[in-house]
């Protein structure tokens, strides 16, 4: 006799609350209880076999509507009663509640978990109901001609898709129902969806010692199909920082972590996010992004499925075939290698992935912050070509002073190069430039105009900076 497995349950004796296990089975891939067998495989038999052989099944019927097949058989020469329950295409529930075999154990479904498997069992998908009181008119045409600019430049659909009205992209994109645009035409090209459904939006928040900390926060909404590019643009001008260096004579200002990777990194936490669920959350940290998304990954699929070469189950199908067309995702379980090598390129530590809180979840470190702050503490100098190395902690604390000090006289001097470029620029400009805080800006400008290099000609608004003398 096996041990109790996700298709095997045992029991000593009968009880009507078992029913609650013929409802898991059924709602699973189906499975078999042992009536007269302990949980540690003990055969115990079973008493009145004639009676039970009969009120077991009717009780099956009457409270679940199942029907099961009831056999006798012979165990160690004691009598045990089999229970076979097959899988249902139907939900079946018990006393009104519904109930999942998992593993070795019985489930009660709940909430969001209790609405996906309904739609499931229908077979639906909750993209494709049609979203009431909605009209071809609450679908933005700039957003249907946002997506058929970049599905066109990606070659994956014809130029002549341009001459196609509005409900004829939807209908060839399956996201129309008699008329009506469905749930997942809403979120991705709605003029805002977030009336509908609130927590279609995306969350950023910046934090500083702790998770009780929080220091700044933003809500991202419109449309999925345009959303990651305000996401990128608020990261990149109030979020992350980009560094300057020079390569020869060229001036470079990437993103502290590769652009092409976050991008598809936040493209997924979107597509495959549990759209009736609860917020996209990014947690923003001095050395870390945590970005949450909930939905738990396909069935037998693990974090380590991931990383290796996969087929694609997209939890929305249809939403993800049009990032797909936009080139926005890859279609075959390729955008985590992607997103690795990008990382691979720029010699930073990988992303990590998890699965926790009922979603999925992406640590990206932010290891060129770290060390442009001076908080890094890396095993090695990262030298990249023609870029001056990132330097470890390892000095002594009159070296540190030195190359502080240094670091301020360089920083002062880009301050002063700037300024003859263009007097008009303001604390905040010089703040981005320089990847710094406006309050450190400040402190080189008092520094610098105490020194006598630089003065300021008329209003803190409206005014301008003369450039004195560069030579000390």
């Amino acid at each position: 006799m096996n041990q109790e497995n996700q298709n095997v349950e045992h029991k000593r004796i009968w009880k009507d609350e078992y029913l609650k296990w013929v409802s898991g089975f059924a709602n699973a891939q189906g499975g078999k209880i042992y009536i007269g067998i302990d949980d540690d495989l003990t055969v115990v038999g079973v008493d009145n076999l004639h009676k039970q052989l009969e009120d077991i099944p009717n009780k099956i019927i009457n409270n679940t509507g199942v029907f099961p097949e009831t056999n006798h058989i012979k165990v160690d020469g004691k009598d045990v009663i089999e229970i076979v329950i097959e899988p249902c295409g139907m939900p079946i529930s018990y006393r009104g509640a519904y109930y999942y075999r998992s593993g070795a154990t019985k489930q009660e479904l709940r909430g969001n978990a209790l609405h996906q498997f309904l739609l499931k069992k229908m077979g639906l998908n909750w993209e494709d109901i049609p979203c009431d009181g909605v009209t071809l008119d609450d679908i933005d045409d700039g957003a249907i001609e946002y997506f058929l600019d970049h599905a066109i430049g990606e070659g994956r659909m014809e130029p002549e898709s341009r001459k196609s009205s509005k409900e004829e992209v939807l209908s060839n994109l399956g996201l129309i129902k008699d008329g009506i645009p469905t749930n997942g035409a809403v979120l991705l090209f709605g003029k805002y969806p977030q009336r509908r459904f609130v927590t279609s939006s995306f969350k950023i928040g910046r934090f500083g010692a702790d998770d009780a900390d929080l220091l700044s926060q933003d809500q991202i909404e419109g449309n999925l199909i345009q959303m990651t590019d305000k996401i990128m643009q608020v990261l990149s001008s109030k979020y992350l920082i980009r560094p300057i260096h020079y390569e020869g004579l060229q001036r470079k200002e990437p993103l502290e972590i590769p652009e092409d990777a976050l991008r598809e990194i936040i493209f997924n936490s979107i597509v495959h996010k549990l759209q009736f669920g609860t917020w996209n959350q990014m947690s923003i940290y001095d050395d870390h992004i945590r970005l949450w998304n909930e939905g738990v990954l396909p069935e037998n699929y693990t974090v380590e499925t991931l990383m290796s070469k996969h087929t694609s189950k997209p939890r929305n199908p249809k939403m993800a075939q049009v990032f797909y067309r936009t080139g926005f995702i890859e279609a075959w379980g390729r955008g985590y290698e992607k997103i690795m090598k990008a990382f691979d390129k720029a010699n930073l530590k990988r992303p990590e992935f998890a699965v926790e809180q009922g979603g999925f979840t992406a640590t990206i470190y932010r290891e060129i912050f770290m060390s442009v702050r001076g908080d890094a503490k890396l095993n090695q100098t990262r030298i990249k070509p023609d870029t001056e190395p990132i330097q470890t902690e390892q000095d002594t604390k009159k070296g540190s002073e030195k190359s502080s000090e240094k670091g301020s006289k360089k920083t002062r001097d880009r301050i002063v190069c700037e300024m003859k470029e263009n007097p008009s620029v303001t604390i905040n400009e010089l703040a981005k430039m320089l990847s710094i805080s406006d309050r450190a800006v400040s402190k080189h400008l008092k520094k610098l105009q105490e020194q006598g290099i630089i003065r300021r000609v008329g209003a803190d608004r409206g005014g301008s900076w003369v450039v004195m003398d560069h030579s000390s």
